[in-house]
């Protein structure tokens, strides 16, 4: 199979995130009969900031990057969101991310509205102190928005518990004393959550075992084919492996790794650790082949639009789990649904972040916290309350899952707009 940057996370049509994220907002509204007041409001976000803020590089010289901060909405409580670093960060893009945080928020039933943030960068290319510098200059650029019962930012896309700490200590240096509920997905030893880091991961492999138990599927040697071995690939992998699961294919940025008689984890984890990618440890295969794999359960875990209608014919999954925001193009969204391809929509399936960033938030805030164990057994029960609603509202009303999540969330936060009514 073909090797190579020019094929990996392929995008066969050029469609715009927010293009996505307001198609299927639209497709929910127009089936509830939303009101076309509370449709303008929940079709634009809240408010919008870019920042544009200099970076004195190691070798002296000074770089100028620019950030987003969008907030979506904030009906059902203060805005939650990720921050990524990446030179693809674009607006329409952190304004879709930002949407979906709103209905991924409302659809498991957390007390949140949607935000997102990004830099337009590469963190591959900046030194330690170089990231360190961007991250506290960005911090104080949006620390006008950020703040514990106002916005509180997570980890994304090449951010992780570091850069959380620097933002952490960078907003609490400006208000004189720690805050460390400004942020979730923390290093643990400074009021970081047991289970953070996998939580994500592991709420994929809580909704696949859900939809495979309805679909009379056995995970006992199911075929499992991931797009993207980061932080989410990379635990889901692990816990669908734990459940019997056979992972025949996985891949990052470079390229991927398969084998159709199931991967060795292990012995792929310590490759990653020292070649910094899965690409040479199987037989090679691209991101865009691995889409088409012969295989029970699709995990498409990398960045938005990999299944378009160029290729959603050739998905040969049973259950497609969006482990990323925004994998899936609305046209492909209807070929799967008319193929009966049973997709879990990003909206759920990669809730168990936000989830799990809501319970270390609630920790940092009552200063008392809880063991791993407890973590997961509550991330369980609320994964799987949210897919049965989804599955019982799709039942109910005859629609896919991604429309039934959509309807659910939406009316949530229509109903929190109500009934809070429009000021002044």
């Amino acid at each position: 199979m073909a090797k190579g940057p020019a094929t990996v996370l392929g995008r066969e049509e050029a469609v715009s995130p927010w293009e996505v994220a307001l198609a299927q907002f639209h497709r929910a509204a127009d089936h509830m009969g939303l009101e076309d007041g509370l449709r303008a409001i929940l079709s634009q976000p809240k408010r919008e900031l870019i920042v544009h803020f200099p970076v004195k590089m190691d070798d002296g010289s000074i770089r100028v990057f620019t950030g987003y901060r969008v907030h979506h909405n904030t009906a059902r409580g203060p805005c939650k969101g990720g921050i990524r670093y990446s030179p693809r960060v674009t607006l329409d893009e952190v304004r879709a991310l930002a949407m979906w945080m709103t209905w991924k928020c409302a659809v498991v039933k957390l007390p949140f509205g949607g935000a997102k943030g990004g830099v337009v960068c590469d963190p591959k290319q900046l030194s330690p102190g170089e990231l360190e510098r961007l991250t506290r200059r960005y911090t104080t650029e949006i620390s006008i928005l950020i703040g514990p019962d106002r916005d509180i930012p997570a980890p994304d896309l090449n951010t992780n518990p570091q850069v959380m700490a620097w933002i952490m200590d960078t907003y609490s240096m400006h208000q004189g004393h720690s805050v460390p509920a400004v942020v979730t997905g923390k290093p643990v030893e400074i009021g970081g959550s047991e289970g953070r880091k996998d939580a994500t991961g592991r709420g994929v492999m809580l909704v696949v075992r859900e939809a495979a138990k309805l679909l009379g599927i056995s995970l006992i040697g199911a075929r499992v084919a991931i797009q993207g071995y980061g932080n989410v690939g990379s635990a889901a992998a692990r816990f669908l492996a734990a459940q019997g699961c056979r992972i025949i294919a996985v891949s990052d940025v470079k390229g991927g790794a398969y084998d159709p008689n199931g991967l060795d984890l292990a012995a792929l984890n310590d490759y990653v650790r020292s070649q910094g990618t899965v690409f040479g440890f199987a037989t090679p295969i691209t991101n865009v082949d691995l889409l088409e794999l012969e295989c029970d359960i699709l995990i498409p875990a990398a960045v938005e639009n990999q299944i378009t209608a160029a290729n959603a014919h050739r998905i040969k999954a049973r259950i497609v789990a969006e482990g990323a925001n925004g994998p899936t193009t609305p046209e492909a969204d209807r070929i799967l649904n008319e193929r009966g391809v049973f997709v879990i929509p990003d909206i759920l399936a990669n809730a168990g972040g936000v989830t799990v960033s809501y319970f270390e938030w609630v920790q940092d805030l009552q200063s008392f916290f809880w063991d791993e164990e407890d973590i997961n057994a509550k991330l369980e029960k609320v994964m799987v309350r949210a897919f049965r609603e989804v599955v019982n509202l799709a039942r109910s009303e005859g629609v896919d899952l991604r429309l039934a999540a959509h309807i659910l969330a939406v009316s949530r936060v229509a109903q929190a707009i109500r009934l809070r009514s429009i000021y002044p």
